[in-house]
């Protein structure tokens, strides 16, 4: 059975994200609801966790907190079986409330929490749940946009004070959260191998303290994290099974569509891989920064929506083992 890789040190910060089991909602009222939240401020207190962000939706919640004592996955647990124990209860039924494990992931430093904040609480609007997001009452978003209601375990400050030179910091914060929409997919463009939010070299001090010497059978993300990319090989390898020339996509100044998508798949492959940056990246086709983050962002969306594009790129994966 395949585990999750809990990464734990005094000081680290996590976005931590879960989802009711087999979708299914967690939450059936607002009495519910306020148990949840209750929930977090126990949670807060007991583990000596700071709070920055949260949001409630009906199937799943997202937090983002710091663990001053290392103790992401007590906390969590305490967490999840308190608040199914309470929802049970009141409701009469038994069993799992959430979907498997928590997920988690470790965020470099404050400079993150900003963006993770409004992307948390931009949730309801991006679900259609409300049109304004002041009207929506479960998650953390109106402590920071008005400075109301703020519960005595909700950390704002943090987050509030990279707002300088403002006369008005809520304000500011409304501001900014209400078109962060369009600078959403830059924040998840420093993910890298799905758990580590931050730098190349933040991921790989990470690595260095915390990746044990011989991985662990159960927990998949160490296996990969040992391997080592070679980024042309990479390359060579998928453009074999694609049957297509990469070097024409360097020195050519307009390529076929088929040619466009090859090209995005090799780039979003390397990007995949978490183990190069951007910058990179776009070196191996002649591509700038910022080009690099557009097609990885574009083949994102491709794959949501081609069922047979997304098998290609998963047979490649399988076929060059990485």
């Amino acid at each position: 059975m395949t585990r999750a890789w809990r990464i734990e040190y005094e000081g680290a910060l996590y976005h931590v994200f879960s989802r009711g089991n087999e979708k299914k909602p967690i939450v059936f009222d607002d009495r519910d609801r306020k148990m949840f939240v209750d929930c977090i401020g126990q949670m807060a207190e007991r583990f000596e966790i700071y709070v920055f962000a949260y949001v409630l939706m009906d199937n799943h919640y997202h937090l983002l907190f710091q663990t001053p004592r290392a103790n992401l996955s007590k906390c969590m647990h305490w967490f999840g079986v308190t608040y199914t124990n309470r929802f049970n209860s009141r409701h009469d039924r038994s069993g799992h409330l959430f979907q498997g494990r928590f997920k988690n992931m470790v965020v470099e430093n404050d400079a993150y929490l900003l963006q993770l904040s409004y992307y948390i609480h931009r949730n309801p609007l991006r679900a259609g749940m409300v049109n304004r997001l002041a009207s929506y009452r479960w998650s953390s978003y109106r402590a920071y946009a008005y400075g109301k209601a703020i519960p005595p375990w909700l950390n704002t400050e943090l987050i509030l004070s990279q707002f300088i030179n403002v006369d008005d910091r809520h304000s500011a914060y409304r501001k900014y959260a209400q078109k962060y929409s369009e600078e959403e997919h830059r924040l998840w463009e420093d993910l890298r191998h799905g758990i580590f939010l931050g730098t190349p070299s933040f991921t790989e001090k990470i690595k260095k303290r915390h990746l044990p010497a011989v991985p662990h059978v159960e927990i998949p993300t160490q296996k990969k994290l040992k391997k080592s990319i070679d980024a042309d090989t990479v390359i060579m390898k998928a453009a074999k099974i694609l049957n297509c020339d990469p070097r024409r996509y360097r020195k050519a100044l307009r390529i076929s569509a088929a040619d466009k998508v090859n090209r995005d798949l090799l780039i979003y492959l390397l990007w995949h891989t978490g183990q190069l940056t951007n910058q990179q990246i776009g070196e191996k086709f002649g591509l700038s920064y910022s080009a690099v983050s557009s097609r990885v962002r574009i083949f994102k969306g491709l794959l949501k929506n081609n069922r047979e594009l997304e098998n290609k790129f998963n047979q490649i994966k399988s076929l060059i083992k990485i």
